[in-house]
Formats: structure tokens, sequence, C-alpha cells
């Protein structure tokens, strides 16, 4: 397989719509909490009764071609994977930006914002070569550390950030007030 990353202008971006970010929730990682926390935290993967379709770009209509008027976009990387003349994944990293809480106002980190691949072009290494590419642009600009945001039912993203060599770093049961049954996780890579 034929698969160049390119970097793009971050005015492109819009164009990442066109490739879905929709995965299917077969199973979930359980969140344990062992003697109030101080036990430690346990994650374990468990089927669910009612498999369903998770869309992040469908929640409150929120996808590429809307984060130009949500945010300032003039720090961010845009890197596109393409086989032939087909755009069949993306990658966007997110660096020195204000009022972006991720990116906790440190100049030495990135935020890979958003990763999609294809879903004919899945589980071929296509986003081992985007994340790395992501990786390598943050390193780039003085970063040491890129941090990553998923749930735990993502479980296929939870497995590949460990398979790049990303640490979980935080676990947060409330972050999602109306999505009681996501827990965040938040992943690191040293860069």
């Amino acid at each position: 397989m034929g698969v160049d990353i390119k970097q793009e202008p971050i005015s492109r971006v819009g164009r990442l719509s066109q490739i879905p970010i929709a995965f299917r929730v077969a199973s979930v990682l359980n969140v344990s909490v062992n003697d109030g926390g101080l036990g430690g935290i346990s994650l374990t993967e468990a089927p669910v009764d009612q498999p369903w379709v998770k869309d992040y770009d469908a929640i409150h209509n929120d996808g590429p071609s809307r984060w130009t008027k949500q945010f300032d976009l003039k720090n961010w990387g845009l890197l596109t994977a393409h086989e032939a003349d087909r755009l069949i994944g993306g990658a966007v990293v997110a660096y020195d930006t204000p009022g972006v809480d991720m990116l906790e106002g440190r100049s030495d980190l990135a935020v890979l914002w958003d990763i999609r691949v294809a879903d004919d072009f899945r589980y071929r290494g296509v986003g081992t070569k985007l994340f790395t590419a992501a990786a390598e642009w943050a390193e780039s600009r003085g970063c040491r550390l890129l941090k990553i945001e998923t749930q735990n039912i993502n479980v296929a993203a939870c497995r590949f950030y460990a398979k790049m060599g990303c640490t979980l770093g935080a676990v947060n049961r409330y972050a999602y007030p109306d999505l009681p049954q996501e827990v965040q996780l938040i992943w690191y890579k040293q860069l």
C-alpha cells in the first residue's frame, strides 16, 4: 500500500469531514476505583449488551469544518494520508492556542485533536503513520508531550494509543455530565 502523509494548510481542515470518525461500540473499559482510589484504579474490558455507533462529528454538529469558527487555528497542524489521489485519513494537532483548555496554557504540550482513517483503510497502518507524523510535527515545535483525549467506550483507540507508546495519565469519571456512562481517558506520549 502506497500511503503518503502530507502536511497541508490548516485552512483545509474541513476536508476531514469526508472521512467518518464513527466507530462501533461493542465493548467498554469499565473503571473500578479500589478503596476509594487509595488502592488504585483498574480498567477491565467488558462487552456491551446492545452495541451502538458513536459518531463524534454528529455531537452538536461539531466536525472539522466548524473548528475554524470555534478556535484560532494559526498554530494547528493538519496532516493528511493519501493513497494515490484519495484522501484516506487525517490528523490535527493543536499547539500554543489560548483558550484551548487541553493545552493547559503550556508551550511544551501539543494535543492530538483529531485522528481519523477511512473505514476501508483501518487496521492497515495508516493511523500509525498519521500518529507518528503528528508526534514529529509537535516535537519540531519544541513540545515534550503529546496529549490525547479519548473515552472508555473507544477500546480500539485506547489499544492503539498504548501500542503507540502512550501512557494513560488521567481518568476522569465525571468529565461528561450529559454522558455519565462515558469516562474521559487522557493519554500522554513523551516526545
